[in-house]
């Protein structure tokens, strides 16, 4: 199969997906969404690929979803929305299913969805000058898709800073928290992950499928079709709010949202009409 945002590549049993738009940093739109999922589905068939490796060509892993994607979508209705965040939630779902081992490879930026990449991959090793950051809320959206998996990773308790906050954080955080269990000087990257891989291939098969799904059912509750229906339609609600329609449109233009308080704002009717005024503005 030919792919028109992802490269593949299959040596000594592994698996490579490469994510390939370096130019908006891997960040995903719909043509991606769909191929990631078909590469999966695609490599779950192939008996002699024994791990799979998430990757991402040029300066970042994943900078999240793609700028004009989000222009597309900040005029969908709230059905289009759902439908558009379903297709989303299937893709993190065939790579969190997948029976064999994944391993997500960590460089330059992992934002907002691109952490759903890393956190839905069994085993994450990062770069130690990777930089990691749940930047929903700053666009006036919320991480529903993600979250199952994020916050299996890092927990309930550093989910609550990082989702609530939106700020960056370092990859020695993400380490300290378990989003990541591993970190390499960049220039030793490739080198810790085919260590590691190195010990995945020594495994049966079968034997990782069945403690795959051991681990699924004993660690947590499973992501199923009603949580991913469930997390599709709270961010549908929102994308299609008047806020989360706000919080796009100001990104996009780069400028400060519109609940964002300006710097001379002291209180009052004049902090109200400010906010009414750039809100018009935009």
């Amino acid at each position: 199969m030919k792919y028109r945002t992802l490269e593949i590549e299959t040596h000594h049993g592994v698996g490579i997906v490469w994510m390939n738009r370096p130019e908006v940093r891997n960040a995903f739109n719909d043509a991606m969404v769909a191929e990631l999922t078909g590469a999966f589905g695609a490599l779950e068939a192939e008996r002699d690929v024994r791990a799979v490796v998430l990757a991402g060509r040029g300066p970042a892993f994943c900078a999240g979803a793609d700028l004009n994607w989000m222009k597309k979508m900040a005029g969908f209705s709230f059905a289009h929305n759902y439908e558009d965040a379903l297709c989303l939630a299937q893709m993190l779902h065939s790579i969190d299913t997948l029976s064999k081992p994944t391993v997500a490879r960590v460089h330059g930026a992992a934002f907002a969805g691109g952490m759903g990449l890393v956190a839905a991959c069994d085993i994450a090793v990062a770069a130690q000058d990777a930089e990691f950051c749940v930047s929903e809320a700053k666009l006036g959206l919320i991480p529903a898709i993600i979250s199952p998996y994020v916050i299996a990773a890092m927990g309930e308790r550093a989910a609550r800073r990082y989702f609530l906050s939106a700020e960056r954080f370092a990859a020695a955080e993400a380490y300290r928290i378990g989003l990541v269990q591993e970190l390499a000087l960049a220039e030793e990257l490739d080198a810790v992950i085919n260590a590691v891989l190195g010990h995945l291939v020594q495994c049966g098969p079968a034997a990782l499928a069945a403690t795959k799904g051991l681990i699924r059912s004993v660690a947590r509750t499973p992501i199923d079709e009603a949580l991913i229906a469930d997390t599709a339609k709270r961010i549908a609600t929102v994308r299609a709010s008047s806020e989360g329609k706000e919080g796009v449109r100001a990104f996009l233009e780069k400028r400060t949202a519109a609940w964002v308080p300006l710097p001379d704002e002291t209180g009052g009717s004049g902090r109200a009409a400010k906010r009414t005024a750039r809100a018009r503005k935009a």
